[in-house]
């Protein structure tokens, strides 16, 4: 059976239903002063399905205030399915594929991922690696920065994307401004745990490392792709995937939001079925995280490059 058949996916009744259940196992939370529980849900010809009212505060509210899917017309059934298939679909989905599957318009589709991607970022806890544990550091480069000319080798009209992965773990991955040994260290040194060992090519940026990390390093001039378990393979599987998403699905990611794309595929990564999750997990954990990012169309477009 295709798991778009499930009966949240159907209607926008069973979607609400669904949604309330995981977004308020314990009773409906009142988005407006935080009280749990001892609401009462507001019937009536002229009153909407699914709204209640606090016992306290007095003010109405539904299970979707307060997330990336508040004051939205689409069915809430629609955006379900929608958040299934960009969980799902490994290298993600585009806007234009969106909306021919959902039957919206482009634009609709557009923001409708937008958000969702929204969904999908989180804030990172704690550190990666520690005692015993690898992480692998690399950076690669993507598109064409507007306003800056293309001169020769020179990467630094490129976008610069820095992920540092944790073997059999997650990862984390950043769009930044430049990639220099400043920058590099300042990343690497507030993500990973001192007692780490850290693994990456023999770029200088990653020198002065070795100050603060067992640090191993592989050297990719001379065709070293690995040393024994000296390696940054798994890091640049991370890069393949992006990349090819990237390229392939997305082809035009304007440089402002790239850090939302770029989430969206680390997102994945850290919800993949090596780690014991599978797609429904991974679109139920994007459902978790719609809470608190509210995203309108206005700033999302003005943002566009």
């Amino acid at each position: 059976m295709s798991a778009l058949n499930q009966p949240r996916f159907q209607n926008a009744e069973s979607a609400r239903e669904f949604l309330e259940a995981l977004r308020w196992p314990q009773g409906p939370i009142c988005p407006h002063c935080g009280v749990v529980g001892g609401h009462y849900s507001l019937t009536g010809k002229s009153t909407r399905p699914g709204l209640w009212k606090c016992k306290d505060c007095r003010e109405q509210f539904s299970v979707t205030v307060g997330t990336v899917f508040e004051r939205s017309k689409i069915g809430l059934h629609i955006w379900l399915q929608a958040a299934y298939l960009m969980t799902s679909s490994k290298k993600g989905m585009s806007a234009h594929q969106l909306h021919r599957t959902l039957g919206v318009t482009y634009k609709t589709a557009w923001f409708m991922a937008h958000r969702i991607r929204e969904a999908m970022t989180g804030t990172p806890t704690g550190q990666l690696g520690g005692g015993g544990k690898t992480v692998e550091a690399d950076e690669t480069y993507y598109g064409n920065i507007p306003g800056k000319p293309i001169r020769g080798g020179s990467k630094k009209h490129k976008n610069k994307i820095m992920a540092l992965v944790e073997r059999d773990g997650d990862v984390r991955a950043f769009h930044v401004a430049e990639v220099d040994g400043r920058n590099v260290r300042e990343v690497i040194k507030a993500q990973i745990a001192r007692k780490t060992h850290l693994m990456t090519d023999e770029a200088h940026v990653y020198k002065a490392l070795g100050r603060d990390f067992r640090h191993s390093t592989v050297n990719h001039s001379i065709y070293e792709f690995a040393r024994g378990e000296v390696s940054t393979n798994t890091v640049e599987g991370y890069f393949s995937i992006l990349k090819r998403g990237l390229t392939g699905i997305y082809q035009h990611v304007s440089e402002k939001h790239l850090q939302r794309y770029v989430e969206e595929f680390s997102f994945r990564y850290n919800h993949r079925q090596s780690q014991g999750v599978n797609d429904e997990m991974c679109a139920i954990a994007a459902l978790k995280g719609i809470e608190g990012k509210r995203l309108t169309y206005r700033r999302t477009n003005e943002s566009a490059a």
